[in-house]
């Protein structure tokens, strides 16, 4: 089941978003500021961010902005809102790489028909994503000791690669010779 993380401080829009996903089947965890949902990513690990662009406490292009920016969630897609009155800037939201925008009072079927296809992306990403990197492994150590290994194992590897090619060129040779 997907996850959306709805982030808007009207409560009427909290209400009408979280009925339309809910009744589509989606997980919904609501906040009504910024700040509470940055703090709330790690946790919710979201699929998709509905962010208010006039949030308190961190708007919703600053949201979106730290979204894309953090490695722990490549597989997250954010939907920037702002009410139908409210001024949305088209540049910033490119600028901070949202996918997408949405007028708001929500309805059912221009949502639905925005949200889908990030959904599958967010879940295809999910399931193709590399884990970020260990910050407790050093990766020049690894290096290192890969290094090592391979010093040691390559006169084995070039003496067994030599009797390999020494085994098949008669057999190429005979392979490219000109038949009488």
């Amino acid at each position: 089941m997907s996850r959306i993380l709805l982030a808007d401080d009207s409560p009427h829009a909290q209400r009408m978003g979280e009925f339309i996903l809910r009744e589509e089947g989606y997980e919904v965890v609501t906040v009504t500021d910024g700040e509470t949902a940055l703090v709330r990513l790690a946790d919710v690990d979201p699929d998709l961010i509905l962010a208010d662009v006039l949030l308190p406490r961190q708007d919703g292009y600053q949201i979106c902005r730290r979204v894309k920016d953090d490695p722990r969630f490549p597989h997250t897609r954010v939907v920037l809102t702002a009410g139908a009155l409210e001024p949305f800037d088209e540049a910033e939201a490119q600028r901070v790489r949202a996918d997408g925008s949405l007028r708001k009072p929500f309805e059912v079927t221009p949502l639905l028909a925005l949200i889908r296809p990030l959904l599958e992306a967010a879940e295809l990403a999910r399931k193709t994503a590399s884990p970020p990197p260990d910050p407790s492994v050093d990766t020049e150590e690894i290096r290192a000791a890969v290094t090592l290994a391979l010093d040691a194992a390559l006169p084995a590897m070039i003496e067994e690669i030599t009797k390999r090619v020494l085994v098949a060129l008669p057999v190429a040779k005979s392979l490219t010779e000109p038949r009488p």
